[in-house]
């Protein structure tokens, strides 16, 4: 019997010993108390779907963001909240590559955030906060994606912010009695009024999760990065955030030369550099909605959901038009004073750092324009970092839906990298790629913590220059053992 006992003695010790796994502290924000979930980084915790506003539904469709309705028991934070209604993704290109189908059902009821952090309840901590505005086109996407996984952000020292917001019709709807009801008289930018009330929550919040909030980062892909584009022109964003990245939406437009007529913008830079004034936003859209009998303001708060996202789509077919007015941010005098190129040139945009670049293969050639962009910068005394990201992603032949359409170093296929997520994706990634994506994940959350990719006094050694009029130069972001147009795919490798 004795030996028995002593042959269990260490078993029971090392039982004894194994801690139970970390609970997610319960938190004091906006609203109420909160409690999150441990994440599958080590050390990483994350507080799902909480609200940033109120619901914005009923009497508060095309309102300016409203404070959050309180609640009285510790809400449970496990769960991501309501992506902006839109429409269904069915499997097939950008569907399939991304894995959509594991969200929440789309709602108006969108003003949802997540936070990822090391430090919950540690306000001493300020960590570096980055806020991550999701692209499609205005008018689709999710904080969520599974490329948007921000455990890899909170495992280098960063508190990552995603947000849903308000897309489409619901987020970009200017419309004549929504200006005359408005205490400042505009209408439409509800979606880019979202971000800036995400910041605003940022500044009173993210303390609680270990969060400095005079270190914001704002970042975002595609129609995210003309989000941050329109928030570094906003007055109402200023002193909110301190420093700025721009993903593949474009940079400003480069002057004609002596003698030479103006390039014309490619017609994926015009959906970024195209900004309506508010009389003629509301006018196409009165047009628009009085062709289909919604006349008035008490019958477009009445409509369903389901109708009103429908209106714009059955117009431009009946009509063979492309209004595209009711899903972009326009110039209003209030959100918006003036266009992003003008504001570069005159000085007036937000004078924070810079990172600004593109895909190889994006939505036509942003390279001059971004370039154009850095110099103006350097001119008005700041600094802008310029990169490309040129990798062809690996292709297994298992995709063709996927893949005979996207193709090369395509337009967001730089996210799985930036986000250091491609273990949700199924392409056979090398060694390489994981390289590739460590490198440029560091560059990202270097940026956040000390306004350089290089780090703290350039000690990561990227060697990543400011693009400046003497310098135009561009990070290259490439395998080692790969040119810019083309790379030889090795057989996939798992992180370790």
């Amino acid at each position: 019997m004795m030996k028995k006992l002593l042959l269990l003695l260490p078993l029971l010790a090392l039982i004894g010993c194994t801690a139970p796994e970390a609970e997610a502290p319960v938190l004091k924000i906006d609203g109420g108390l909160i409690k999150g979930v441990v994440a599958e980084n080590p050390g990483v915790y994350v507080y799902k779907g909480i609200p940033y506003a109120a619901p914005p539904i009923g009497d508060l469709r095309w309102k300016e963001p409203q404070p959050v309705i309180a609640w009285d028991s510790i809400r449970v934070c496990d769960r991501f909240g309501h992506p902006g209604y839109q429409a269904v993704h069915y499997p097939g290109f950008y569907a399939s590559e991304w894995g959509y189908g594991d969200e929440s059902p789309y709602s108006e009821d969108c003003l949802y955030l997540n936070v990822y952090t090391k430090a919950p309840g540690d306000v001493n901590k300020k960590l570096p906060v980055a806020l991550w505005i999701h692209g499609g086109g205005y008018r689709e996407g999710w904080g969520t994606e599974p490329e948007f996984d921000g455990q890899e952000w909170a495992s280098k020292d960063v508190v990552l912010v995603t947000i849903n917001y308000r897309l489409g019709i619901f987020g970009f709807m200017p419309y004549p009695e929504l200006s005359e009801e408005s205490p400042n008289h505009v209408s439409g930018n509800y979606g880019i009024l979202d971000q800036i009330q995400s910041l605003k929550w940022i500044k009173q919040n993210i303390a609680q999760f270990g969060g400095d909030p005079d270190n914001v980062t704002i970042f975002g892909q595609s129609a995210g990065g003309g989000s941050v584009r329109t928030l570094c022109e906003s007055p109402l964003a200023r002193g909110l955030f301190h420093k700025a990245v721009i993903m593949s939406a474009g940079g400003i437009n480069v002057p004609a030369k002596d003698g030479e007529e103006a390039k014309p913008a490619t017609p994926a830079v015009k959906f970024f550099t195209y900004n309506p004034t508010l009389k003629e936003a509301e006018a196409e859209t009165k047009k628009v909605m009085d062709w289909a009998g919604l006349t008035d303001l008490q019958k477009l708060r009445a409509a369903s959901t389901e109708i009103l996202y429908t209106v714009g789509t059955l117009y431009n077919m009946v009509n063979k038009t492309d209004v595209m007015v009711m899903e972009r941010p326009i110039i209003d005098g209030y959100v918006s004073v003036k266009n992003f190129d003008e504001a570069t040139r005159e000085g007036t945009l937000a004078d924070v750092p810079y990172m600004i670049g593109y895909t190889l293969n994006d939505m036509g050639s942003m390279g001059p324009g971004i370039a154009e962009f850095c110099k103006v910068r350097q001119e008005k005394g700041g600094k802008a970092w310029a990169y490309e990201f040129a990798r062809p992603l690996p292709d297994d032949g298992k995709h063709p839906d996927i893949t005979n359409r996207l193709k090369g170093a395509f337009h967001s296929s730089d996210l799985w990298f930036v986000f250091k997520s491609l273990k949700h994706c199924w392409r056979p990634w090398t060694q390489g790629d994981w390289d590739l994506s460590e490198k440029m994940l560091t560059a990202w959350t270097n940026f956040a913590k000390y306004s350089d990719p290089n780090g703290a006094e350039g000690a990561e050694g990227l060697g990543w220059a400011p693009c400046t009029a003497e310098s135009p130069k561009f990070m290259l972001f490439k395998l080692n053992d790969q040119d810019a147009e083309a790379s030889e795919m090795g057989d996939p490798i798992l992180p370790e």
